[in-house]
């Protein structure tokens, strides 16, 4: 159970990192330097101030120094990471799938948040974690010799992002350059079979979420509801339960 334990800590330490990355790329500022600080007093935050959900709660959500909110996404994105950190050892253990769907969510959670807080998806997100994630799939093929890895990457980044490509150039409006860039990523992550989930999930999950908020008079039609995050929620149900999922519909 120990295992256990330490895989969710590390996932909770990793997701304070993401927030950094939440916060700072959208600015374009450096997610390295200078260190944590208050956005309000610009005092530094202490390293005891900075542990992963403890301090929020040990603080009161507040900034020590000047007593300023701090955001309750703070904490949530450290548990969202740590649980889904978790769940992947739970069905991977620690092997290299691990591992590249951690790398994989994390961009995914980034991408999400600052979607949700920004409705944009940063370039410096998507477009490093493509060539990855290709470089990746040519790296196993020259080790296994078996091809499949490389097609089956460059098949997902092209259905993933050209499908809506091809949706942006029917519908003007209905899909961002991030949008399109954040598919051809999780294809590239997942591979062709898997995007086509994800993209039927996303536009499911979407459309009845649109519709709720619409009936509960939270958003209008006239009001752009991100995609992104629809997206991220479907290659989170395809990572874990996407080969049940597609087994059990080949099976009807």
């Amino acid at each position: 159970m120990i295992i256990y334990f330490l895989i969710f800590i590390f996932g909770m330490v990793i997701g304070s990192f993401l927030n950094v990355c939440i916060y700072r790329l959208p600015k374009d500022e450096s997610i390295i330097m200078p260190v944590s600080h208050c956005p309000k007093c610009n005092n530094h935050i202490k390293p005891y101030d900075n542990i992963p959900v403890i301090s929020y709660f040990i603080l009161h959500g507040k900034c020590r120094a000047c007593g300023t909110k701090i955001s309750p996404q703070y904490p949530l994105v450290e548990i969202l990471t740590g649980v889904l950190f978790l769940s992947l050892y739970y069905y991977n253990s620690l092997s290299l799938d691990f591992v590249l769907n951690s790398i994989l969510i994390s961009g995914l959670i980034i991408s999400a948040f600052i979607d949700i807080d920004y409705k944009i998806i940063p370039d410096s997100i998507t477009l490093p974690l493509i060539i990855f994630f290709i470089t990746i799939s040519f790296g196993r093929y020259l080790i296994s010799n078996n091809l499949n890895f490389v097609i089956d990457s460059f098949l997902g980044m092209l259905l993933g992002g050209g499908f809506l490509f091809l949706i942006a150039i029917i519908w003007r409006g209905g899909m961002g350059g991030g949008d399109i860039k954040l598919a051809a990523l999780i294809g590239s992550a997942i591979g062709w079979k898997m995007v086509i989930l994800v993209l039927f999930l996303s536009f499911i999950i979407g459309a009845v979420s649109g519709i709720i908020l619409i009936l509960s008079g939270k958003k209008t039609r006239k009001d752009v509801i991100p995609f992104g995050p629809f997206l991220c929620l479907g290659a989170f149900i395809s990572i874990f339960w996407g080969k049940i999922i597609i087994y059990w519909y080949c099976q009807k």
